[in-house]
């Protein structure tokens, strides 16, 4: 399916959908991505795993975003692609292509994730969220 920016005051606001919950978690992933380096092409040196759980699929979704955030921050990669994601019971196994934040320049800097008007729903037999960024 897809993501798209919508209009917020201060923030970034976004919606993200898909036809399973990974999948709406993939593009949600790319639409934090896309804030974080614009069009900069990243490349795909290395691969990262991680796994996380959450209380419900808000949490989860909150969870995985603030993971990317966390990995550019502490460890200073920069996220690519997501190669595989899965989710069984509200755990969730990710392995994202990436490269070292240090080989690129980008400006904007996406503080958090919050839950403000976030939401995570089943609608017309897909999947949709929405998120705003705090940058």
């Amino acid at each position: 399916m897809s993501y798209d920016f919508l209009e917020h005051i201060a923030d970034v606001k976004f919606r993200a959908k898909g036809l399973t919950v990974e999948e709406m978690f993939c593009f949600a992933a790319e639409a934090l991505n896309e804030t974080i380096r614009g069009d900069i092409k990243i490349l795909e040196q290395r691969a990262v795993n991680f796994e996380i759980e959450g209380k419900d699929l808000e949490n989860l979704l909150y969870n995985f975003l603030e993971e990317f955030l966390f990995l550019l921050d502490s460890e200073g990669f920069l996220a690519a692609r997501i190669e595989s994601l899965e989710i069984d019971d509200l755990r969730l196994k990710c392995v994202v292509m990436g490269d070292d934040a240090d080989n690129y320049k980008f400006t904007n800097d996406v503080k958090a994730v919050t839950y403000n008007d976030m939401f995570v729903r089943e609608k017309n037999e897909e999947f949709e969220c929405q998120v705003v960024l705090d940058v």
